[in-house]
């Protein structure tokens, strides 16, 4: 908007003389007692000087330019051509290729495997698909397939997690060890941590089978995950809610949001009637117009943030006060009503927005939750009810976990009537895994 609307302009904030004279920020006063231990050297004065010619230091990006004055061939690459990327999985592993003597099918077929490769580092193509397309036997792909999986990170180029792991207790000289034979036989018992099932079968000791997975554990499933370029995406909060004293003050981040003002040039040009025609004079008044609104938009969304965040406040201040357990059951009707504005105006200024709290980061979204009954004829949140699961699960014994049944079982002597399917769709929300997953070997 700032860019289309000549009217709108970024207010340039003025900074006050600092009155410590000892800041970094203040101005160096200079000594004028003190004298100077040489004289003044005469230099060239602006008339004696030469005028430059700026066009010897010009830094453009024109395809005609060139700093030797020539013109440049038409497939000379651009100056952008030379701008640095994050190098991916596929640049490491192209760059591994370039040191390696391949003759030219070889060299296809390395390039069709690295270019298969999916975001995990798994080869996503069979070799079927490399006889056909580069016209070459099953052996000569799978002899390139075993040069590219002796490559760097160790497990690329694996099909499936199995052959990841295998390639990488290879790649540490284990091929024959329980590690290895676990992970090739037992990998589906291993997901459930049937520590005793593999002991039974491999004919060894439960705790020999303890030490074969901490030697699994510390491989990497996905190794080519470590060459993601994938940004992280922190989270800053729209709102802040501090406790002092006994009494919760709100205090919006205005730090992402420009100053903005109408522009005192343009309006000045409005009111001098005689240097403009009617029709820039409209222009200038619709862009003012608009100008205005967009100014008063900025105002009205952090004052509706506001709003709701202080209604917010008041019907969740035990949240606030004691924690997630504490959580009410909210809808939006709620609170639209509580500050007399539309449903859908409340959903969408508590849609991807953040506020910091004494109890942590939570999404405006998360105070709204829909309403459990209790045996006790009283209601409570369903994401109380989330939270109340993973203290459950938080506090098991690892080697006898809690079932999606004993879990309800336990809410139900807690006052909440919750069905096991319903345990389970929460667990699942919460991401954490189902009992025989959770199960652990004594030691």
């Amino acid at each position: 908007e700032i860019e289309q609307n000549p009217m709108l302009e970024e207010a340039v904030e003025t900074l006050d003389t600092p009155a410590n004279p000892e800041s970094l920020s203040a101005e160096e006063v200079k000594d004028v007692s003190e004298k100077a231990a040489t004289s003044q050297v005469a230099g060239d004065g602006p008339a004696s000087v030469a005028e430059v010619n700026w066009e010897d230091y010009s830094n453009s990006f024109d395809s005609d330019l060139s700093f030797s004055r020539e013109t440049p061939p038409a497939d000379a690459p651009s100056q952008f051509d030379f701008i640095s990327a994050t190098p991916g999985l596929n640049s490491y592993l192209q760059w591994q290729l370039t040191h390696l003597d391949l003759d030219e099918l070889d060299a296809k077929i390395c390039e069709f495997i690295v270019c298969n490769l999916d975001g995990h580092g798994f080869f996503k193509a069979d070799i079927a698909d490399i006889e056909s397309i580069l016209h070459c036997s099953a052996n000569e792909a799978e002899g390139v397939l075993r040069l590219v999986q002796s490559l760097d990170p160790p497990g690329i180029a694996a099909r499936n997690i199995r052959e990841s792991l295998l390639l990488q207790l290879e790649r540490k000289g284990l091929e024959d060890s329980l590690a290895y034979h676990i992970v090739d036989e037992h990998l589906n018992q291993l997901q459930m941590s049937n520590y005793a099932l593999i002991a039974r079968q491999a004919g060894v000791t439960v705790r020999n089978v303890q030490g074969a997975v901490d030697v699994i554990t510390s491989l990497t499933p996905y190794p080519g995950n470590e060459f993601s370029n994938e940004q992280t995406n922190y989270v800053i909060p729209d709102v802040y809610v501090y406790k002092i004293e006994d009494e919760f003050v709100i205090q919006l981040n205005n730090d992402g949001l420009p100053r903005l003002q109408l522009s005192a040039e343009y309006q000045k040009l409005i009111k001098e009637k005689k240097q403009l025609n009617p029709e820039a004079k409209s222009y200038l008044q619709e862009k003012k117009r608009s100008a205005q609104w967009f100014i008063k938009s900025i105002e009205q969304r952090q004052r509706t943030i506001y709003k709701v965040m202080e209604s917010l406040l008041k019907f969740q201040r035990d949240f606030f006060e004691k924690g997630p357990g504490y959580l009410k059951p909210l809808i939006l009707h709620d609170v639209a009503e509580d500050i007399g504005m539309h449903e859908s105006t409340v959903s969408r200024v508590t849609s991807n927005k953040y506020v910091h709290t004494p109890q942590g980061i939570y999404e405006l979204k998360y105070f709204f939750s829909t309403a459990v009954a209790t045996t006790n004829g009283d209601t409570v949140a369903a994401e109380a009810i989330k939270n109340r699961i993973r203290q459950i699960i938080g506090n098991e014994d690892a080697t006898r976990p809690f079932s999606d049944n004993k879990i309800s079982k336990l809410l139900k002597q807690e006052g909440i009537k919750v069905a096991r399917r319903t345990v389970a769709k929460y667990r699942d929300q919460l991401k954490i895994l189902p009992v025989k997953y959770r199960r652990k070997t004594r030691r």
